[in-house]
């Protein structure tokens, strides 16, 4: 662990800790090509999200969190979307370790995707969640709908939805997910324990293939997400493995009339398993292939970008391009519905 975890503090000094763990967040953060760009992202971050997640905070008893936000932003933005599991002041108040040795500890308590109350519900128990930390997973020990209960690594939700805005979700939890052993801390050990999951117990990625399926519906693209939800068994037991995506969604697009092979096969032909940004298929050269979720049944660029920034794949033009981005999964509004056989689009 690098020197500035010989330095230890106390946590109810507030704005003290947050202070340190600033320092820490500007001199340890990595300068991968992926942090390059989260960098020039937290520029356009509306400042707003950063205060009103701190209020929400402090309004319900997380003084500590609250300040943390408030002096060091960058530490809860690990990607463009994010679940932030909030420890308690009580539980924070106990612990005395050093600034990197709490900056591991806060990314351990965050999930990369937006999670709401609702969506937690939703997954089953003893499926792993990835943290912002390689290799660190927790586990949703419990979940029961009935009495709208959840535990994570055993330790229980006590403030659900206690901020939701823009990109982010954050909870309220009662302790932390791992236990802290000092001498492993003193002496540099790797003192987060995570839960082993098994193959079983990963998630099957279900709960953001749903958050696509809504904001697909938000964003005017209803039919296709109706296609979408429709086909959504198939495609995730077909490609259990698929935890990237590019999904060209059209704004019209035939789903209560087809015969379900047929739509299935219409659905997984907008749908690419890589994940591609406006960008990245600019790049692409003239009649570059796309694989889609069709076996042997490929797109192909079929435009480069012009002077009027036009891109086309299969002679349908991408009209808004971007539409969301997460670490999962990109969408790309496309001006129609790709043709495909044994399926006519209306417009």
């Amino acid at each position: 662990m690098a020197a500035s975890c010989s330095h230890w503090w106390h946590a109810p000094i507030y704005f003290s800790m947050a202070i340190a763990l600033a320092v820490v967040a500007i001199t340890s953060f990595p300068s991968t090509p992926d942090n390059v760009l989260f960098s020039n992202q937290t520029t356009t971050i509306s400042h707003s999200l950063s205060l009103n997640a701190s209020r929400a905070l402090r309004q319900h008893g997380f003084n500590i969190m609250a300040t943390l936000f408030q002096i060091s932003p960058e530490l809860f933005f690990p990607s463009p979307q994010s679940t932030i599991f909030a420890i308690q002041d009580s539980a924070l108040s106990n612990i005395s370790v050093p600034p990197c040795a709490m900056k591991r500890l806060l990314q351990y308590h965050t999930i990369e995707s937006k999670l709401s109350m609702n969506d937690l519900l939703g997954i089953s128990s003893n499926t792993c969640l990835a943290t912002s930390i390689q290799e660190k997973n927790v586990t949703l020990t419990k979940v029961n709908p009935d009495d709208q209960s959840i535990e994570i690594n055993k330790v229980s939700l006590s403030h659900p939805d206690l901020f939701l805005e823009g990109p982010m979700s954050i909870h309220g939890v009662l302790g932390p997910f791992t236990s802290l052993n000092p001498q492993e801390i003193q002496l540099g050990l790797d003192f987060i324990h995570s839960p082993v999951c098994s193959i079983s117990s990963r998630p099957d990625n279900r709960h953001e293939w749903i958050r696509v399926i809504q904001l697909l519906g938000s964003n005017g693209l209803v039919s296709f997400a109706i296609g979408l939800h429709s086909v959504l068994d198939g495609i995730i037991r077909d490609y259990p493995e698929l935890n990237f995506a590019t999904i060209l969604a059209p704004p019209e697009f035939r789903s209560v009339d087809l015969p379900s092979p047929v739509l299935e096969r219409a659905v997984r032909y907008h749908i690419l398993p890589q994940r591609y940004s406006y960008g990245e298929l600019a790049e692409l050269p003239e009649k570059a292939s796309l694989r889609t979720l069709m076996p042997e049944k490929d797109l192909e660029i079929t435009r480069r970008v012009n002077a009027t920034q036009v891109l086309a794949v299969n002679g349908v033009s991408i009209a808004t391009p971007d539409l969301l981005s997460t670490k999962m999964f990109v969408i790309h509004g496309i001006s129609k519905a790709f043709e495909y056989p044994g399926f006519a689009n209306t417009s």
